[in-house]
């Protein structure tokens, strides 16, 4: 089975360029993704993996059953609105196809899986957020693009979303409000 849920509503493109996002993501991921299907007159598909939901099975015709981990959950319609409206903007006046796909569980296996099924040319992923928050969760879950560079054969893009940090700058410390027991003279 699968770890990569999908329930495309056009066909899936031959070859393309993919892009994972996140809400609210800086739209340079999506503007370098398009630039690079543009050199490789390719297409782009645009993916967002939903970490809250997980695979529960796979009909033999490829249709992807999910739930949620949270049974109360309801179902992100609006995210996928949100998500394709932010799409949108950011690849306006851009000269490429794209479409949309929502998958669920692992987003590096996610990514893989679809990559495998369309034989992507390239993957693109933007950097994490700085914070505490997002460190820890890494610490935990490892990075989705170190990930996907392990785990499958094609070639991955990083794209910074943010500014860089300072080479004699701690990236993990935020340098907002830190309880005194935990960062001493922040």
């Amino acid at each position: 089975m699968s770890d990569a849920a999908s329930q495309p509503t056009a066909r899936r493109p031959h070859r393309p360029v993919i892009v994972g996002i996140v809400p609210r993501q800086p739209s340079r991921v999506l503007r370098e993704a398009a630039h690079y299907a543009r050199l490789h007159g390719a297409s782009l598909l645009v993916v967002h993996v939903d970490v809250t939901r997980f695979v529960s099975y796979e009909d033999p015709d490829g249709y992807v059953h999910t739930a949620p981990i949270n049974l109360d959950a309801v179902p992100g319609e609006a995210l996928e609105s949100q998500l394709r409206d932010e799409a949108a903007r950011a690849l306006e006046g851009v000269d490429v196809a794209w479409q949309l796909e929502m998958l669920a569980g692992d987003p590096a296996l996610a990514m893989k899986d679809l990559a495998d099924r369309t034989e992507a040319r390239l993957i693109v992923v933007g950097t994490r957020k700085r914070g505490i928050g997002d460190s820890i969760r890494e610490f935990f879950t490892g990075s989705v693009a170190a990930r996907l560079a392990h785990r499958q054969p094609r070639p991955v893009l990083v794209v910074p979303t943010g500014e860089p940090v300072k080479d004699d700058e701690d990236p993990w410390r935020e340098r907002q409000s830190w309880p005194e027991e935990l960062w001493p003279g922040a």
